[in-house]
């Protein structure tokens, strides 16, 4: 449904899509979606737009705010068991571009997802950006402890995929554009992030005393809005960006 308010007022005001959006230092196709899609504007750009128009936010967006909440959650599923039924991994990641993962041994990944799949990937330009935790840390010792594993478990099952993916990564031919960029980290494993092609982010909690597989997952979709998408794949970059780079082994 369009923005007939916003149309109309940027008529009356002799305004375009491009020229609105050279006065608020956006996109001329993010105004055109403002108006043609009924998409509601970050705040700062309500108000801005709101004060170059001349007329009340809630005139140009009534009720925003029960739209905006939880605007960027597409699905919820209550444990990693129904969501890989549901969206198995092949399919998820079919046509991924870039692929972002961060969690504790990336089982989405590493033991979920065939070699061959990943390596047509690879061959198509593919990025993975894998982010273990740490295999010899301290926080790995800690989540074992706190789902009742035997020493070693959860360590061993971290260092057999970080060396799959350390020998994926010698089967990738010398010309081919996709990569396999692993790094780790030693920090209190919270969440297990996947971010699709900067627009899809899976997110699935560690719960107190429950192994990795029954807890929730979240999915979200990059929007306009701010959510739980852009909350998410900022922690992977900012992680990401801390971790410690593990070479070819």
């Amino acid at each position: 449904m369009a923005n007939e308010r916003l149309r109309s007022a940027l008529l009356q005001r002799g305004l375009t899509p491009q020229t609105a959006a050279e006065s608020l230092g956006v996109d001329a196709k993010t105004v055109e979606r403002w108006i043609s899609r009924e998409r509601i504007p970050y705040p700062k750009h309500r108000y801005a737009l709101a004060a170059l128009l001349q007329e009340p936010e809630g005139y140009l967006w009534p009720q925003p705010e029960p739209q905006r909440q939880y605007a960027d959650v597409e699905a919820i599923f209550p444990t990693r068991a129904e969501f890989i039924q549901k969206m198995p991994p092949r399919e998820i990641l079919k046509s991924a571009e870039t692929v972002d993962m961060m969690g504790l041994s990336l089982n989405l990944f590493c033991q979920q997802h065939s070699d061959s799949d990943t390596l047509r990937l690879l061959a198509s330009g593919t990025i993975f950006r894998c982010l273990f935790l740490e295999p010899r840390g301290v926080h790995i010792r800690s989540r074992e402890r706190e789902e009742g594993h035997d020493a070693d478990v959860l360590t061993k099952l971290t260092e057999i995929n970080i060396a799959s993916s350390q020998r994926l990564r010698t089967r990738i031919p010398a010309d081919s554009p996709g990569a396999i960029l692993i790094r780790t980290y030693d920090e209190p494993a919270r969440f297990n992030i996947t971010v699709i092609d900067k627009r899809t982010c899976i997110i699935q909690p560690y719960l107190h005393r429950a192994r990795g597989v029954e807890s929730p997952t979240l999915i979200a979709r990059r929007s306009e809005q701010p959510g739980l998408f852009e909350t998410f794949s900022q922690v992977f970059e900012s992680m990401w960006a801390t971790g410690k780079e593990l070479g070819a082994k």
